[in-house]
């Protein structure tokens, strides 16, 4: 956007001048495409939770549309409801919404941690908790945090182009608070039981 104040005009190919609302228009395009082509580097939980967020948000779904999409994604209905993301019950099935999250979930405890999930948590403790919350538990997640940052950005992404307000100002708070929780992160010392008891 720097371009448009740093010169008199900014053309489009066929020489007449480019508006702002076009430039930022072919800048969330190419965003999108790039953020697109990054879905393939998130789990397949994870994968298939973004297909079905687009689709139904946390609304209830169809039991059999899950599991199809489930196939695809090379994981399983009863792998994402053990994973803690999602609920099945009576044939419909539906995202679990940050507000269901376990209040005592450990990484360290959980066999499986699609991003999906790491994404929902750190966003839950920058809501409740602050930058601090969210940075206590990103030193305890170690470099998966860094898959749920790039997930937050094609999140909000989504949202923003879906008109999801809410959901993406969740989204972009995490984008947004990512550098000081990084380095909050980063001063955050893990007692050993041990030496605690002995203080």
């Amino acid at each position: 956007m720097a371009v448009f104040s740093q010169y008199a005009a900014v053309l489009e190919n066929d020489g007449s001048p480019m508006r702002v609302r076009t430039a930022l228009q072919l800048i969330n395009q190419i965003l999108d495409e790039f953020l697109t082509e990054q879905e393939g580097e998130f789990d397949g939980d994870t994968r298939w939770a973004l297909t079905w967020f687009e689709q139904h948000q946390f609304a209830l779904g169809h039991y059999g549309d899950a599991e199809t999409l489930s196939k695809a994604k090379n994981t399983s209905v009863q792998g994402l409801v053990d994973a803690g993301i999602l609920e099945a019950k009576g044939g419909r099935v539906r995202l679990l919404k940050r507000s269901e999250l376990k209040s005592d979930w450990n990484p360290d405890r959980d066999g499986r941690t699609p991003n999906w999930e790491v994404a929902q948590y750190l966003i839950h403790e920058l809501d409740q908790k602050g930058e601090m919350g969210a940075a206590a538990l990103l030193a305890k997640l170690g470099g998966r945090g860094e898959m749920a940052r790039d997930l937050a950005y094609r999140l909000y992404s989504l949202c923003d182009r879906k008109g999801w307000t809410q959901e993406a100002i969740a989204y972009n708070s995490l984008v947004i608070s990512w550098p000081e929780i990084s380095r909050l992160a980063s001063e955050v010392t893990t007692r050993d039981p041990i030496q605690t008891s002995l203080l």
